[in-house]
């Protein structure tokens, strides 16, 4: 397996700043772990959820994860929600899939990255998950660019920046 990437939390301040959900932020803060491999033959990292939530059908959470990942160039991570949360609940990412690129990292908001999830059950079940539990799972991929390729543009911001 190649090693090329690394997660860390973002900085107490930056957590805090983007926190919303209510309770104690810095508490909350102190108890993210961490995205890991559930298995060595796992594909993907699970991020745990910072808080407990529940999810009607049709109801929508932004949840600030307090993680952001330094990638190796020419690696990005793809978020998807964990697979029995999808087929159990069709809990699904708002963005059907989320990108992280490895220059996000870099942003202003220090790459915090962002999971934003809507239970789109159409059979009337509500998702509730507990503080520490997984609801998301991001997977490491490799891609290349066009052999004329001649970007030279710096990204700094997240969420459409780069079209701007």
């Amino acid at each position: 397996m190649k090693r090329i990437a690394k997660f860390e939390k973002v900085s107490k301040g930056e957590f805090i700043k983007d926190w919303d959900l209510g309770g104690d932020a810095e508490k909350i803060y102190e108890e993210i772990k961490l995205p890991r491999r559930a298995t060595v033959g796992s594909a993907g990292y699970d991020f745990f959820a910072p808080i407990s939530f529940t999810l009607k059908p049709n109801q929508t959470i932004k949840i600030p994860t307090g993680i952001r990942v330094k990638i190796d160039d020419g690696w990005v991570l793809k978020l998807y929600p964990r697979s029995g949360l999808g087929f159990k609940f069709r809990l699904q990412m708002n963005n059907t899939v989320g990108i992280i690129d490895s220059d996000y990292y870099y942003s202003d908001n220090e790459g915090h990255i962002f999971c934003k999830l809507t239970n789109a059950s159409n059979e009337d079940k509500t998702v509730s998950l507990n503080a520490g539990e997984g609801f998301a799972q991001g997977i490491f991929v490799e891609y290349g660019i066009t052999v004329d390729d001649d970007t030279t543009d710096i990204r700094n911001g997240g969420f459409g920046s780069t079209t701007k």
